[in-house]
């Protein structure tokens, strides 16, 4: 009888792997038919205009694991791309509250659902998304730069500046994050000058400077600042700063300086300035001609911007000698026809932009720190040559 027993034992190990082997076929073709059942559902949706539900079946038949991140990612992408934002956030978002992702798929996932909610517009939600990845080793700089866009958006620059702080603490600081936390400051000096709160706007100001310290913004806002406030001299210690810091903008201090040396009756400090800086834009050559002209030196006033214009021609310079010569010319006739000119140069100069991105080409004649095109900091710059300066 124990003989019999040893025999059937290899009968009996045969038997069940015959067995299993059939039910694991039987599982596959019932796997495969749930698939082909889904697969066919899904097209039909598809055809008849109704992709809500296709969506739906095709989540269904693809089940979510490590293998599949890629393929859900890809689909909610495709929807974005064609601008179907509900379907893609809904995609990216089933992946996110799934237990089985590892760490570095989730945060793909995660990434992904943001840009999902910035183009849907929903901030407050991509805000929330995008605070997750600052702990991210590798997406934390794209979560960084959507977070910042965000708040500048929303114009939160206190919540910008805060951002601002904690990168610098976790990652240290660059030189582009330096210059951003500089215009954040100014951005919220510009909202308490409205306010009138200018001892505030001075503080945010001098963290300003001190964050970048070749920024010329916060030494403009300073003086304009101090002029509003009639402090002429406290103005034109801030503006002589400029040229120290960019030189590219010494079109724009000169202005104001010369409003300075009016309303103090001084015009050495100017003078002194000018004398160091006028070869470097049209602005400043043509404030030492006015200079001149006012102390009566209009022949050498002309002589001096003649040979400016020579060096460097500009629109402005001719515009400025045309309005000397016309001044000069004792002939009725030829002063008139001196004066219907300067005026069809001073039109085409109103006609030309002022300043111009040198990232993206964007150019008007409003200056704006934050490039309406491409959306950089401080890459807007007064316009050299002809046209310019």
């Amino acid at each position: 009888m124990l003989e019999l027993l040893f025999l059937l034992l290899p009968v009996a190990a045969g038997y069940g792997w015959v067995m299993g082997r059939n039910s694991v076929r039987q599982a596959q073709r019932k796997q495969s038919s749930i698939l082909s059942r889904h697969y066919y559902k899904g097209l039909n949706f598809l055809l008849s205009d109704q992709p809500d539900k296709a969506v739906d079946t095709l989540i269904k038949m693809i089940n979510v694991d490590s293998d599949t991140v890629e393929t859900h990612i890809a689909m909610g992408n495709f929807f974005r791309h064609r601008g179907e934002l509900d379907r893609a956030i809904r995609i990216h978002q089933n992946l996110v509250d799934k237990e089985l992702l590892t760490d570095s798929q989730k945060q793909l996932a995660l990434k992904e659902l943001g840009r999902d909610y910035l183009l849907a517009g929903f901030l407050e939600r991509a805000e929330a998304v995008f605070l997750q990845l600052l702990d991210s080793d590798k997406y934390f700089l794209d979560a960084q730069q959507q977070l910042f866009n965000i708040y500048q958006t929303t114009k939160e620059w206190d919540r910008a500046i805060e951002l601002a702080e904690r990168m610098v603490s976790c990652h240290g600081d660059s030189l582009e994050l330096c210059e951003r936390v500089a215009h954040f400051y100014c951005e919220q000096a510009a909202i308490l000058i409205k306010k009138l709160q200018f001892e505030q706007a001075e503080k945010s100001l001098q963290k300003a400077v001190l964050s970048d310290g070749h920024a010329v913004r916060p030494w403009l806002m300073l003086g304009q600042m101090a002029i509003a406030q009639q402090q002429y001299k406290q103005a034109q210690e801030y503006l002589k700063e400029v040229p120290v810091r960019d030189v590219t903008w010494l079109s724009e201090a000169v202005p104001l300086l010369e409003d300075c040396a009016e309303k103090l009756s001084d015009t050495k400090e100017l003078a002194t300035l000018l004398d160091e800086y006028h070869q470097q834009c049209a602005t400043a050559y043509l404030a030492r001609v006015r200079l001149l002209a006012k102390q009566g030196k209009e022949e050498d006033a002309s002589t001096f911007l003649l040979e400016q214009l020579r060096a460097k021609p500009t629109m402005k310079g001719f515009e400025t000698l045309m309005g000397l010569y016309q001044r000069q010319s004792g002939a009725k006739q030829v002063g008139d026809s001196l004066a219907m000119l300067q005026e069809l140069v001073h039109e085409q100069i109103q006609q030309r932009p002022k300043y111009r991105c040198v990232s993206c080409g964007f150019s008007g004649r409003q200056l704006h720190w934050l490039c309406p095109s491409c959306k950089k900091w401080g890459v807007v710059k007064p316009i050299k040559g002809l046209d310019g300066e």
